[in-house]
């Protein structure tokens, strides 16, 4: 059992955290505020390489895994980037085509996700039916050699910064008897361009302080071509299922180098500030302790995220489904905690802009709700490692 990074491993690390506190937790907040975009950071990762460290060397990418893109979530959130945009495009949109695109879509897409050139958004959650695939309404027809696409997404991250969204939607199952006459449905992916005739978007107003836009997406019958579709027609399944992985520890890792931010903000503060007699407010255990308490969760949290990394990038899909969602569970968290911790240990100064930690509050009360809550995920560890009845 090894517990320490590879040497390339290590000097990823070392350089992506040199990138994020060049621009830092200021930056992040006032793109934000502006209502702009971190272009300036994402075009500088995508031309260093991190955006694309686990795409295949032969599509331009640096041929790592997830392990080595959880790094890069996980140390630009730690300078105060936490890039949501890093988790839709290259953990999930990227993922999905290099295992399960035909070869035409890797060689397509995927030299764009290693060089930040191509942004591709992910769509699944729905207003009535959340993320539950089985029961989405967004339904493809086929007519002659197009697709035809319709139905709404909400919460959808980025779409505004994105060239393609990555629709999750139903096709019918010819292989399945039909049901009370109507045909069975299963799970298919479709890349769909954001200017493409019929998809029109909403924009979400949000109280989190990011500069990564949420939206409502409609599909009015969206015309695509045979090969918007990923794979081939039984591939929906397998594709989904390869970027939800992905997605909750890149989620993790962010939300781990999150917390390790506000720690080290309020450390810092805690360490310096001096009151009654010259003491700093550290040396009191009711300001040591809590922060002490939030560190050891974050490292735990870590711990988690690495060991679902290393499942996952080795084939172990089953062992890597549940340490991802535990690991997700154990850093939204742990994200939480630290961030109020530190509010708290700066007192009235940690509700202002200017100490940059109340900046991060809503960020980390949503890890919590999305992209899977911590309810349906003590749901999966109750059904698949305690072995209990289905809940729901």
């Amino acid at each position: 059992m090894d517990f320490d990074l590879t040497a390339e491993q290590d000097q990823l690390r070392d350089a992506v955290r040199a990138l994020g506190r060049r621009y830092g937790h200021g930056y992040f907040v006032a793109k934000a505020k502006s209502g702009e975009h971190t272009t300036e950071l994402w075009n500088e990762a995508g031309k260093l390489g991190y955006l694309g460290v686990s795409v295949p060397t032969e599509y331009g990418g640096g041929g790592g895994g997830i392990t080595e893109l959880a790094i890069v979530c996980e140390e630009l959130a730690a300078a105060g980037c936490p890039l949501l945009l890093l988790v839709v495009s290259p953990a999930i949109a990227a993922t999905v085509i290099a295992r399960h695109g035909t070869e035409e879509q890797r060689v397509r897409f995927l030299p764009g996700f290693a060089d930040g050139s191509l942004r591709v958004v992910f769509a699944i959650t729905e207003p009535e039916a959340g993320s539950n695939f089985h029961r989405l309404g967004t339904v493809a027809r086929r007519d002659g050699d197009e697709w035809v696409l319709s139905g709404r997404k909400c919460y959808i991250s980025g779409v505004d910064e994105a060239q393609y969204v990555l629709v999750v939607g139903r096709i019918a199952d010819e292989s399945a008897p039909a049901d009370g006459g109507r045909p069975r449905l299963k799970p298919a992916l479709f890349v769909v361009p954001t200017d493409a005739p019929g998809l029109t978007r909403s924009k979400l107003d949000m109280e989190i302080l990011s500069p990564e836009n949420q939206f409502l997406l409609y599909l009015d019958d969206v015309r695509l071509p045979a090969d918007a579709l990923v794979g081939g027609p039984d591939s929906g399944l397998p594709a989904l299922f390869a970027g939800l992985n992905p997605e909750r520890i890149t989620v993790a890792a962010m939300g781990a180098g999150t917390g390790r931010y506000a720690l080290e903000r309020a450390s810092a503060y805690a360490a310096s500030r001096k009151v009654w007699g010259g003491r700093s407010i550290g040396s009191h255990q009711g300001v040591a302790h809590p922060l002490a308490h939030a560190a050891v969760q974050v490292e735990l949290a870590r711990l988690m995220i690495y060991k679902a990394a290393t499942l996952y990038d080795a084939g172990r899909d089953l062992e890597a489904g549940v340490a991802a969602n535990m690991a997700k569970y154990a850093s939204s968290d742990a994200a939480a905690l630290a961030v109020d911790t530190a509010v708290q240990a700066h007192g009235g100064n940690g509700m202002t802009t200017e100490y940059g930690v109340a900046t991060l509050l809503g960020a980390v009360r949503a890890g919590r709700i999305a992209p899977v809550s911590r309810e349906m995920i003590l749901n999966f560890v109750a059904q698949h490692v305690l072995g209990q009845d289905k809940s729901y």
